[in-house]
């Protein structure tokens, strides 16, 4: 038995994972995961489901008391770190006086601990999280592997305590799931013995962008448009020439969705991440942790349906009974069920291949799977939210109330199948990748 057995099992089924209701577990089995778990659900409680209702309502994070006690908690710095703290950076964040959350320590964490995070601050079921930590997780990661010591020690200590708020400025409106098509130009220029970039174009649908000082930057140093080559990542300060103006969007709310403008900016050489012309392969790099992020967040909103809609089912009643007594919703129950069961099956066993691999060779090896996850995540959530709304009726359409989480998540779907790849995207890469990997037959 693993050791997450003494936990309380839940009073709705399949409202929680089966290591949560203490059953046995390959990957979960470590004291530290149950005491993260418990420390995120508290946390969840406390900031985000207590300070979210405003933001949300607002449509934006107006003011700065939830991001501090992130920062403060060390949720920014378990964020921005993702599957792995490397030493180094341990030290950078000791020196900022910041910690894991829960006490973890810093030799401990891994991709499990990751996904626990994700899993449990996702119980929200509110784009309020992506608002706080979105620009954060996937503007940090290059930052994290490939910057230099210079530009870690320089960045990431204002990043971690909160002081600098960061995203990733990679789509563009013509170079979507396409990024080689991307056009924004970063043109070597020299002043008064002084090398900058002079950077010219536009990103759109960038996380967190109204509330960023910095942008991770993927732009086109040489070559043109829909080459894969001569692409760069730029570190680029908010500043003359960067207009940010937030987007009207379905899903996303306080997410800070942006369009970014960058009109003859010069950014310091000094600011290059990386080798000139290798910013695609730096960006991939990060696409896998990106890709189980989007899937552990599918996963969680679709327990927090089930959750939801079978503690209405067993406390409503229609014609007499209750409307678990019905065969029909139990039917329905019943595959909504079968689908999320499997989909946690699948993710738990990618985070264990993972957990056993480097970062490059789980790019390598699961990175077909990572994209087929994703894209199965999406489409067993829209299922599984479709069915609990039909189940709530009108309660499943009203903001607030019985329905809540769950009308909000009907809402959000799409900001979940449609970002970090799109679905039909995804499988298509998923299938090209495992047919690299058995060797070349037909050119595809």
């Amino acid at each position: 038995m693993s050791s997450t057995a003494k936990l309380t099992k839940p009073t709705v089924p399949f409202s929680e994972a089966p290591w949560i209701q203490g059953l046995p577990s390959s990957i979960f089995t470590s004291p530290s995961h149950v005491q993260l778990r418990e420390w995120c659900r508290v946390w969840c409680d406390e900031v985000l489901i207590k300070m979210g209702a405003k933001y949300e309502e607002a449509g934006v994070i107006n003011d700065d008391e939830a991001y501090q006690r992130a920062a403060k908690d060390g949720v920014l710095f378990a964020f921005a770190t993702g599957v792995h703290v490397d030493p180094k950076i341990a030290k950078i964040a000791q020196a900022a006086g910041v910690g894991l959350p829960a006490g973890i320590k810093m030799e401990e964490w891994n991709n499990i601990h990751d996904y626990i995070i994700w899993d449990e601050l996702n119980r929200c079921a509110s784009p309020v999280l992506m608002g706080l930590i979105g620009g954060l997780t996937y503007g940090s990661g290059p930052i994290m592997h490939f910057a230099s010591d210079e530009q870690k020690a320089r960045w990431l200590p204002e990043i971690f305590t909160g002081r600098k708020r960061i995203c990733l400025a990679i789509t563009e409106p013509l170079a979507g799931s396409n990024v080689a098509n991307l056009s924004t130009e970063a043109t070597l220029i020299e002043e008064n013995g002084k090398k900058f970039y002079l950077v010219n174009g536009s990103k759109k649908w960038i996380t967190n962008g109204i509330y960023s000082d910095w942008f991770t930057t993927a732009v086109r140093t040489s070559g043109k448009a829909g080459e894969s080559g001569g692409i760069s990542l730029l570190m680029i300060p908010r500043g003359p020439g960067v207009t940010t103006k937030q987007m009207k969007m379905l899903p996303g709310g306080a997410s800070g969705t942006t369009i970014v403008e960058f009109d003859d900016v010069k950014v310091p050489v000094e600011n290059l991440i990386g080798k000139e012309g290798e910013g695609l392969k730096l960006v991939f790099f990060n696409f896998n942790h990106e890709r189980m992020t989007i899937a552990y967040t599918a996963l969680r909103y679709a327990r927090v349906c089930m959750e939801d809609a079978i503690a209405h089912t067993r406390r409503r009643e229609v014609f007499g009974k209750m409307l678990i007594e019905q065969p029909v919703v139990r039917h329905k129950i019943g595959h909504m069920a079968r689908e999320v069961e499997a989909l946690q099956a699948w993710t738990e066993s990618i985070i264990f291949q993972q957990l056993n691999m480097t970062i490059a060779q789980s790019n390598l090896l699961t990175g077909g799977s990572c994209a087929l996850l994703k894209a199965h995540a999406g489409i067993v959530l829209e299922k599984v939210v479709r069915e609990a709304v039909h189940l709530l009726g009108g309660m499943g359409l009203t903001k607030g109330g019985t329905g809540e989480r769950i009308e909000r998540i009907w809402r959000e779907v799409k900001a979940l199948t449609v970002p970090g790849g799109s679905e039909d995207v995804m499988i298509d890469l998923g299938v090209r990748q495992q047919l690299k990997l058995v060797g070349p037959q037909s050119k595809f």
